[in-house]
């Protein structure tokens, strides 16, 4: 309570809150919903928010330090359109990956520089950079939308890959939440983005390198970006790059911000990269199971991001420094 009497806002948990919603979610769906408990479900449970989990952490690492990347889904898509189309047209394995890892980079290195140097709003500049790649790419270096991977190529081979009969993206992800959180937690350039998110300007001052942090940042979510691109494609034996104009970025903003990471910068975490998803994941599987139209769960997912950020608004102000600089 605060000195009015009114509850203190700011003392909540999102993340319990969303923990605790997700398990009464899991109980209502396992009693009320055939075939929910089914080791095939869960599985495919864990699965379905696996590249989503990947790309949210990227996300995560950004909005923590202060920004947003709207051009995840884009180099998702495009970098491995482009490398399964190289591929294709008999170009090595390696030349064709060390041009696309190129290209990620360089997008990753723009983005960080328009914002950190260049002071765009990150909104405008990922928007324009994921505009541009898509069209670029599609326009010019892929033939068609959907490109398939090469027979007995590696990325079909990944995707065949069990262990303890779950597929392999799903200990790609775990692993992946692993080194972000022992980059975030046990790093000083991990702590170096909690400070420039809470702070930019006392973070300057006491001689942390925001500007160089912030490229960082942007390149960490494009690599990420690409690792998760080539999931997909190991699992559905092609990239379809229509799904740059999908909900998924969506989705991946949704998984983070209902975390609890804050949109204010320098709040939030892996674990609530992990606790955004498993709530994501039942959800969607539980709407799936019951067969509601695509349409409706967008409408759900949206209400539900909507809340979201007006939680965040209420848990985690934006503060003056942050209305005037205006980063997202």
């Amino acid at each position: 309570m605060n000195a009015i009497g009114w509850p203190d806002w700011r003392r909540l948990n999102q993340e319990g809150i969303v923990f605790a919603i997700a398990i009464l979610l899991f109980v209502a769906a396992a009693i009320g919903l055939p075939g929910f408990l089914t080791a095939d479900n869960l599985v495919a449970i864990v699965r379905s928010v696996s590249v989503l989990g990947i790309l949210a952490l990227g996300m995560a690492v950004v909005i923590i330090g202060r920004g947003i990347d709207l051009s995840a889904v884009a180099i998702m898509a495009m970098s491995v359109a482009w490398y399964l189309q190289l591929l294709n047209s008999g170009t090595s394995d390696g030349l064709a990956f060390a041009y696309v890892l190129a290209g990620v980079l360089a997008i990753g290195l723009l983005n960080g520089f328009l914002v950190a140097y260049a002071d765009v709003p990150a909104i405008f500049v990922t928007l324009a950079t994921g505009s541009f790649v898509f069209g670029y790419v599609r326009s010019q270096l892929i033939t068609q939308d959907a490109v398939p991977v090469p027979q007995g190529h590696w990325v079909e081979l990944l995707g065949g890959l069990r262990f303890l009969d779950i597929p392999v993206e799903v200990f790609v992800f775990a692993g992946l939440a692993f080194l972000v959180f022992l980059f975030l937690r046990y790093t000083k350039w991990g702590r170096f983005i909690y400070f420039a998110g809470d702070n930019p300007v006392a973070a300057r001052n006491i001689g942390i390198p925001v500007r160089p942090m912030l490229v960082l940042r942007y390149v960490l979510s494009a690599v990420v970006a690409l690792i998760a691109g080539l999931l997909t494609a190991a699992s559905l034996h092609s990239i379809n790059t229509r799904v740059v104009n999908s909900t998924l970025l969506y989705d991946i903003v949704l998984v983070a911000v209902i975390g609890g990471i804050g949109l204010s910068g320098g709040r939030g975490g892996v674990r609530n990269v992990l606790v955004g998803a498993a709530l994501i994941g039942i959800l969607l599987n539980a709407m799936t199971i019951i067969d509601i139209p695509l349409l409706y769960q967008n409408l759900i997912k949206a209400a539900i991001l909507l809340g979201a950020i007006i939680v965040d608004g209420i848990i985690n102000p934006r503060d003056e420094q942050t209305a005037q600089q205006g980063d997202i």
